[in-house]
């Protein structure tokens, strides 16, 4: 193979070899460790230690340490195999009672192979390069060491993970440590707090807190969601929270998704709360007979579910057990499947603009566990492929991740560091409309069956405004911000004008924040750019007797000009929606 590290497969195989590398330091440095796994990751590696002690900073140092000069003596990888009892004695002999589990648990015909590097063998079907001496000793960092239970299970052993990455150069190392870094300092929990946006709260594991300038923000990305559908043709619904249990059986759900689901009885029946707003939008399409000439029929819902997670896997507002989905279901004729597929797109590509975002696509097959004929499957990916082949669109395959009833586009937005987010999907659905018995009267006066599309665009409010709290810094644009002027009064004699100024821009529909601390001007100004204010008004006795305003960005002192230019200028920028001060 190639030594190319932009290749996925070399950079799996490169990462692969450092973790053994990693696992043979621990060996050299604490003999007494059983090694249980150790794969390569998106971003690096990491490698499940069993030992005693609690691993250190200062335990990662030295660890990194012997992993440079292991690199050093360019010590060779060799691949053997051997019989499943010779293998597992082999591993017996060296006390790793993980390797051996994993040997137990291997199919009976499987090829048991290990790889030996100089004084350390290891359990692993490979790939894996030829020697240490090809990776940078100087490139590798050691990050963080978390819990791990084995095999992701509670009732089994805690097992220590050290996390690691590596990079063909030190130069790219560094410049990942530093997106890291920034990451860190842009962490939508960080800010989320920082910024009095939402909470998280014991007495609610993942049901997240709106604060009231959250709900500022979220409300006005409610009010583009909507402004947004209605050009583009949708009507909006609202659907009950909880259906009942024969509801969900119905759908599917039930058999595929029940794990996920929380359940109540009312009356003595069996209920389920929606993981999903689907079943609810079957119902009201059912609820009034349908022509030909009301397709397509483009429905919208901002509809709050509920899924059960594990608690470890809860993240912010990344992970959480309840959200807002902004889905919308789609029913058409076969006939208008593609150009339907195209017009969600086109939406998709005017709100992602809006934010910044860029995407790539995805299109994600038919799983193991679905439902309906692998003909329907075939008719319904190639729809989805020519659509987005005929816009242009470049796309990848995701081999057997689509829905249970379903082919779909996913779209992995990238934010400002270049990090992927998967929000948006569109899924083409030819089951549901069969299970719900959905018909519409063609031309012909007789019934058909539509089919439809499931999407969503920003995936989940909460999980998007983490991903655009992030992809801003907090720093959110003029038109998104939950202040936009922060009104800065010099002493208590302008307190009079600064609050007629307030009066005048929030009558105009801007949002603003009157400073009435008996503080120093310099201070006040410190406070607001902490909190990411997009614009200051400084007021004093000079603006207060000649109309005026003295005007801070975030970046810059643009001196003062009159109030009604800057309400002028303002009002074009939140309009506009842009991202960047017109001043």
């Amino acid at each position: 193979m190639e030594y190319n590290f932009n290749d996925a497969e070399y950079r799996k195989m490169y990462r692969h070899t450092t973790s053994h590398v990693l696992a043979q330091a621990v060996k050299r440095l604490y003999p007494e460790a059983k090694l249980a796994i150790g794969p390569a990751i998106e971003d690096g590696f990491y490698y499940d230690i069993d030992i005693d002690k609690p691993f250190t900073p200062e335990d990662l140092e030295a660890l990194e340490a012997e992993m440079r000069k292991i690199c050093k003596e360019k010590i060779k990888l060799e691949r053997f195999e051997l019989p499943r009892q010779e293998a597992i004695a082999f591993m017996q002999e060296r006390n790793e009672p993980y390797k051996v589990e994993l040997i137990n648990d291997l199919p009976e015909d499987a090829v048991i192979s290990f790889y030996k590097q100089g004084d350390f063998t290891d359990l692993c079907a490979g790939p894996h390069l030829d020697s240490t001496g090809r990776i940078k000793g100087n490139a590798i960092k050691l990050t963080t060491v978390n819990g791990a239970y084995w095999r992701g299970d509670s009732n089994r052993q805690m097992l220590q993970r050290i996390y690691g990455t590596c990079f063909p150069t030190k130069a790219e190392l560094d410049e990942y440590l530093a997106r890291i870094e920034e990451a860190k300092k842009r962490d939508h929990r960080k800010l989320g707090k920082e910024l009095g946006l939402f909470m998280l709260a014991d007495e609610g594991p993942g049901f997240p807190f709106f604060l009231p300038k959250g709900m500022v923000l979220r409300n006005t990305l409610i009010d583009y969601w909507r402004r947004v559908h209605k050009k583009y043709g949708y009507v909006e619904i609202s659907t009950p929270i909880i259906l009942n249990q024969e509801l969900w059986h119905r759908s599917g759900h039930w058999d595929h998704y029940k794990d996920n689901m929380y359940t109540t009885v009312i009356d003595g029946e069996d209920y389920a709360v929606k993981p999903m707003n689907c079943p609810g939008g079957m119902l009201v399409y059912k609820n009034e007979p349908h022509s030909y000439r009301d397709l397509p029929l483009r429905v919208g819902e901002l509809g709050l579910v509920h899924r059960h997670e594990l608690s470890g896997a809860l993240h912010g507002l990344f992970r959480v057990r309840c959200f807002t989905q902004d889905d919308a279901h789609i029913f058409m004729t076969w006939d208008q499947m593609q150009d339907e597929i195209q017009n969600v797109v086109r939406l998709f590509d005017e709100v992602y603009s809006v934010f910044g975002l860029t995407y790539q696509i995805e299109v994600s097959t038919m799983p193991e566990d679905h439902i309906g004929d692998e003909e329907t499957w075939d008719l319904a990916t190639d729809t989805l492929k020519k659509a987005i082949e005929a816009m242009g669109k470049e796309y990848t395959i995701n081999e057997g991740d689509g829905a249970f009833y379903g082919p779909k586009l996913d779209f992995h937005l990238a934010d400002s560091l270049g990090r992927t987010w998967q929000c948006g999907t569109i899924q083409l659905d030819m089951q549901m409309p069969e299970r719900f018995d959905l018909e519409y009267i063609g031309a012909d006066g007789e019934k058909h069956r539509p089919v439809m599309i499931h999407r969503v665009v920003l995936g989940s409010i909460e999980r998007f405004i983490g991903v655009i709290t992030e992809h801003f810094a907090g720093a959110f644009p003029t038109w998104l911000s939950p202040v936009q002027v922060k009104i800065l009064p010099i002493t208590d004699r302008t307190m009079d004008y600064a609050k007629e100024v307030s009066a005048r821009l929030e009558a105009a529909g801007i949002r603003t924040e009157v400073d009435t601390r008996n503080e120093k001007l310099g201070f006040k100004i410190r406070e607001a750019q902490m909190e990411k204010v997009p614009y200051k008004l400084v007021v004093g006795d000079k603006e207060a007797a000649e109309g005026t305003v003295a005007v801070r960005t975030r970046d810059a002192d643009k001196g003062a000009m009159p109030l009604d230019a800057f309400m002028a200028k303002l009002q074009e920028e939140i309009t506009s929606m842009s991202r960047t001060s017109l001043f």
